[in-house]
Order: structure tokens, then sequence, then C-alpha cells
């Protein structure tokens, strides 16, 4: 078992087979994805529950946990979210791996750049975010001066090493022939040649086209009704904050599960 996730209460996990592959899964290294929590606590921790279920029923040695980004905004506990996160992703940095979303890079930029970041991220998100910080009073239309406020208040409202953890969160995540991000990679570039504005955005032939050099793409970002497996793409954002529904899969040697 990972042996990182803490106050387990047990409880059965379910799953469903994924169909036949036309291109094999090759994981190199068995792992879990979850898929964008937007500051839904009580969900995550009920996958991470599931997922450590899961790997002590299914025998799974050595696996990875990948969090595919978005853990903040939307939902009403960014702040609890960011924070167990990021104590599972330091507890063991080997093991567990947090991608980052457009979310936490709007989140940044508004640290950075508040009165040119700041509407954009109150608009899709931000306030509530800063909610769960305990900054209230703000809306869409701030003032600059209140923008300017909210984001010194934010800054003290952060726990040590949370803005420098921010920073330093990778783009994407291979095992084999698996590929994690949070929004997509362009089809008709290779793997190794993404922008990292698609990364992080995606891009429109990224949900149409699929690849056809052999590589699976893992992501969040697109929220879709369930989750969607097909012609090289592994949809996993089922829109949490809207949905009540946290996506989590289990990926080994041509098999994936949604557990």
């Amino acid at each position: 078992m990972l042996g990182i996730i803490s106050n387990k209460r047990g409880g059965a996990a379910s799953s469903i087979n994924l169909r036949p592959m036309q291109v094999e899964m090759k994981p190199a290294r068995p792992f879990y994805a979850v898929g964008d929590v937007h500051g839904c606590l009580p969900q995550m921790q009920a996958a991470l529950e599931r997922i450590d279920d899961d790997i002590e029923a299914q025998g799974i040695d050595d696996p990875a946990l990948v969090f595919l980004g978005d853990y903040v905004d939307r939902g009403p506990d960014s702040a609890g979210v960011l924070d167990e996160v990021m104590q599972l992703s330091l507890s063991d940095p080997d093991a567990v791996v947090c991608l980052i979303g457009n979310h936490e890079r709007m989140m940044l930029d508004f640290l950075d750049k508040p009165l040119k970041a700041g509407p954009r991220w109150l608009k899709f998100g931000g306030i509530e975010t800063l909610q769960s910080y305990g900054i209230t009073g703000l809306n869409e239309a701030a003032l600059p001066e209140q923008l300017y406020e909210a984001c010194e208040e934010l800054w003290d409202a952060l726990p040590d090493g949370m803005e420098t953890w921010l920073r330093k969160l990778p783009m994407r995540w291979a095992s084999g022939n698996l590929h994690c991000v949070h929004a997509g990679f362009d089809p008709a570039q290779p793997i190794q040649q993404q922008s990292q504005d698609v990364m992080l955005w995606g891009c429109e032939s990224f949900m149409k086209t699929p690849r056809t050099d052999g590589n699976w793409v893992v992501h969040g970002h697109t929220v879709v009704d369930r989750p969607v497996w097909e012609q090289s793409r592994v949809s996993l954002d089922t829109g949490c904050y809207l949905t009540g529904d946290l996506t989590a899969a289990a990926f080994t040697n041509n098999t994936c599960r949604i557990v």
C-alpha cells in the first residue's frame, strides 16, 4: 500500500473494467490518477480511501498516485485540499505526483500581478478559494484596491512553503506509454514538444483527433458526464464541484479500472 492516507475509515472499493484497447496501455509502473478536485475535500478523502482499499485488494506493488491538477477554485475548501495534497506529496515525493492545473496557474498569477490577473481568476473560481482562506467581500467587479488587499491577505494566509511548492509543480508525468497531464496534448505534436499553454488549457483538436504514435493521454480539465477512454485519451474530470463525483482510475498493464 502507499501507506500515506491517514484517518482511513474503510469501505469496499468498486470498479469497472475498461473495454479492450486499440493500443495497449503499458505503464512502466502501476499508478492511480485522480481527476480535478476543485476544492472538494470530502470527495478527495473518500477517493483516497477507495484507492488505498483497492491497492490492498488487488495486491498492487509500489503504485504511484497522480493528481491531475485543479485543486483550487469553485468548490468550498481549496485551502484544505491544497494543504492535504501538499502534505501527501512531500511525505513521499517518489510515489505522489501533483500536476499543476490552469487554476493553480491563475492563482499564482494573482499572487504575482493581482490587478492584471485578479478579474479573470475571480470570474473562474478565485472568489471561493479566497473565501476558504477567510478572505471575503470580493466579487468579479472588485476594485483595484480590493484586489491588492486580497492579494496581501492571501500571501499572509498561505502556509509556509505552499507558494514555493505550487511553483514547482510539474506539468506532466509518464509511465510507459501513458502520459498524465492536466488539460491535454496537441495530437499533431510529439509528446516531448508540447507547449505549456496546451498542457494547461488544452486545444480544440485534442478532444477530436486521436494520437497515432501509440501513446495514451490521461487528463482532466474537460468535464465529461462519465469517465471516457477512447482514441488514445482517458478523460477523468467528472465535474466534482457540480456533481459531487470525483473520479479515480487505476492503470496497470493494458487495464484501466475506475475505482
